[in-house]
């Protein structure tokens, strides 16, 4: 008979969880502090190069010109560099560095990095820390191992790293000792873009300009930048790393790709906003500790909607700023996790039938003197631009909705799109009733209607109806949605980089500004005022695209049969979205606002297609591997003693129907799953090699369709298996030790 192993698993889980890298002691309480208790204030942004360092230890000219190029976009002066590297590097050794780094966002959707030691032999025998301007500047990593769609090949390694000074500088610890980290673009030695950065840069510099334009029209001449400003809302699973390393498809694909449903799941309600178990509360506080010394402005914590779910929340920065932190709150989680004898999951959907995890970007426009223009503001003028820039952001989304169905196209995000809380494919914008009723106002006579509302504010003129101060959000089903003085953008994945998103965004409506500023300007050459043109754009602009808000529950059927019957696009699969990247509107705009040229967007299509497929054949190939050498040896072990029971049984002329109907439903799912996993393998022999849309089709059409049908069979085994040989940990276990 079998002996229970993997029970003992469970209890080890829960008891013997490592706190800082060592077993903990059962005389070391679960909550003990794994830091000294310093106030906020003191550690918050230490190991950040940060402004106010710069002043200290910089001259006041070279200040002034770094300065200038961090604020005011102005080129960098390579004279100052010597200089900035010196203050940089004193720094540095004075916090602990021992190396620096060029940090960087290849497009793998991660970081990368190549260090370098401070330290050079001297012709005494001895050694002196070195870091000159130069090495602050430029790096040289090899560039021909990183995605590339073609960009570049292996005879044609060269690449560059660039400092890019408008992101701070930090230091990164580690148990023995730390290393500077620059923040920096990468490119190829032809000049494209390589990376996430770039691009994110080019659209920033693209929505400042355009923004400008409607700034000067209306008559403002003190604001000198307009930037995009983003936070991002990361949502993850912990589960005990007991459990991770004997799941296979956890550790090779960061997702379960077997498990059946438990009898409790997130049915309850119990989990989202409870308290926070002590040993991830532990976890988070030691996140958070790391978070701040690195300059990030995390705020919010809390346990999401699934068993085992959690969310961390930044304020909103400059998004440059933000995709940088976004990384490193992704790095720092996993990281941490381990110390605390868990592991972080980032995958969107990494159990099935549960709440995905998704990182819902938060998006508003801001210049540097403070104003937000997405918030409706206090006087007429404030509200006057802030229609105009909502309308811009429906006018962008309305006529780009494959573009942002684009950006957040993953093999994982796939299923994650319209289930549990997600939004679906379908790109609409929620409004809300308050602020949907004055665009559809717009252009009526005001004074026919009396109604009114409590927290509006008017606009000071009659042609203009009043707006909504504070008409918050509450449709958790849109993927696109207005919450009171930003856009929150809801189907971007959780592993993913929001640098590719925030570009996307960035850049259509930097075009939608372009094409409304300049009928505005024609308005004017007309002889109408500011208003009345303001008003005859707002009215055309929202007619026409007035099909794209959608303030209902976008889960239902009824929704997309209307969305349909609207013209609106369902991109149901990342293939269907990813093929549209190079399509002719979309290579216009990209390179109309210099943000990628046509070689950029071909390659960035050939890394989506190339991602997908490797992602999805990792996954069936793993499902194979766990099926054939896991799941059907405990299926036949188990048939072997249900038959043994059942011949014994016979011999004796007990009749029990119990045995005989389990030993045959036994046999027969154990056929049935041979014979889903012989069609799995038969189309992972038939992979084309033809073209890399050619291939993530195929693998969309025909490999996850096997994938799928194997994953019910196996389920179902797991429900008629002994649970002391059932080889992977289940739902049950993994959601529910903490």
């Amino acid at each position: 008979m079998a002996t229970p192993t993997h029970d003992y698993d469970v209890i080890a889980a829960a008891k013997n969880w490592r706190l800082n890298g060592t077993p903990r002691q059962p005389s070391v309480p679960v909550g003990a502090p794994t830091q000294p208790a310093v106030p906020v204030e003191e550690i918050f942004a230490q190991n950040v190069f940060t402004i106010e360092l710069m002043q200290q230890r910089l001259s006041k000219p070279v200040f002034r010109s770094l300065l200038a190029t961090i604020h005011e976009g102005r080129p960098l002066d390579p004279s100052i560099a010597d200089t900035v590297a010196l203050a940089m590097k004193e720094w540095a050794l004075e916090r602990g560095a021992t190396h620096y780094a060029h940090w960087f966002q290849p497009l793998t959707g991660s970081t990368a990095e190549k260090h370098e030691s401070f330290i050079i032999p001297n012709a005494g025998g001895g050694a002196i820390a070195e870091f000159s301007g130069k090495d602050l500047i430029q790096g040289e990593p090899d560039a021909s191992s990183f995605p590339s769609g073609g960009l570049r090949e292996t005879f044609e390694a060269r690449g560059y790293t660039a400092w890019d000074p408008t992101s701070p500088a930090f230091i990164m610890e580690h148990p023995n000792g730390a290393t500077l980290c620059i923040p920096s673009v990468f490119a190829s030695w032809t000049g494209d873009a390589l990376d996430y950065k770039i691009p994110l840069l080019r659209s920033v510099e693209a929505l400042n300009r355009q923004a400008l334009r409607v700034l000067r029209l209306f008559g403002d001449t003190r604001i000198t930048k307009v930037y995009a400003t983003a936070g991002a809302e990361q949502e993850y699973f912990l589960i005990d790393e007991e459990f991770f390393f004997r799941r296979p498809d956890l550790f090779l694909c960061g997702r379960t790709l077997f498990g059946a449903r438990p009898p409790r799941g997130q049915e309850l309600q119990d989990h989202y906003f409870g308290s926070i178990p002590e040993r991830v509360l532990s976890f988070m506080s030691d996140v958070d500790y790391q978070l701040y010394k690195i300059g990030v402005p995390v705020k919010t914590r809390h346990n999401e909607v699934a068993p085992g779910q959690y969310e961390i929340a930044p304020l909103y920065e400059h998004c440059n700023i933000s995709a940088d932190h976004q990384q490193l709150i992704m790095q720092v989680l996993r990281n941490t996790a381990r110390k605390y004898g868990m592991v972080c999951l980032l995958h969107e959907k990494p159990f099935a039938g549960l709440n995905g995890s998704g990182k819902h970007t938060n998006w508003s426009l801001a210049t540097d003197t403070g104003m937000n223009l997405l918030d409706p503001g206090e006087t007429p003028h404030e509200n006057m631009l802030f229609l105009f820039f909502c309308a811009a952001v429906l006018k962008a989304v309305d006529e780009h909705q494959d573009l942002l169905r684009i950006s957040v196209a993953s093999a994982g995000n796939d299923y994650r799109l319209g289930g549990h809380e997600a939004p679906p494919a379908v790109i609409s914008v929620f409004l809300g009733e308050q602020l949907t009723e004055i665009f559809e106002r717009l252009g009526k006579d005001t004074r026919r209607h009396q109604r009114r509302w409590e927290g509006l504010l008017g606009l000071g003129i009659p042609v203009l109806p009043p707006l909504p101060r504070h008409s918050g959000d509450r449709n958790r089903t849109s993927p696109f949605a207005f919450t009171g003085n930003k856009f929150e953008f809801r189907a971007v994945g959780a592993s993913q980089n929001i640098a590719f998103p925030l570009t996307v965004l960035n850049t259509i409506v930097a075009w939608a500004i372009d094409e409304m500023v300049t009928e505005l300007e024609q308005w004017l050459e007309r002889g109408a005022s500011v208003e009345e043109a303001l008003r005859q754009v707002l009215q055309r602009v929202y007619r026409q695209h007035r099909r794209i808000v959608f303030n209902g529950d976008n889960y239902s059927p009824a929704w997309l049969k209307e969305a349909q019957l609207r013209g609106l696009l369902n991109l149901t699969n990342a293939v269907d979205a990813i093929e549209r990247l190079t399509a002719p509107k979309n290579r216009e705009l990209f390179t109309r606002y210099g943000v990628l040229n046509t070689r950029e967007l071909e390659a960035r299509q050939q890394v989506l297609f190339e991602q997908y497929s490797k992602t999805c054949l990792i996954e069936a190939e793993t499902a194979a591997w766990i099926a054939r050498t896991m799941v059907f040896p405990a299926t036949l072990t188990y048939l072997r003693e249900v038959g043994q029971t059942v011949s014994q049984m016979r011999s004796l002329r007990v009749p029990c129907q119990s045995s005989e109907r389990l030993l045959r439903e036994l046999a027969q799912w154990s056929d049935e799953l041979d014979s889903r996993l012989t069609e799995l393998q038969e189309t992972l022999r038939a992979i084309p090699s033809n073209g890399a849309a050619e291939r993530a089709a195929y693998i969309r059409d025909r490999v996850l369709p096997s994938l799928e049908a194997l994953r019910p069979v196996a389920d179902t085994l797991e429900q008629l298996v002994a649970d002391s040989l059932w080889p992977l940990p289940s739902y049950r276990e993994m959601l529910f030790v903490k």
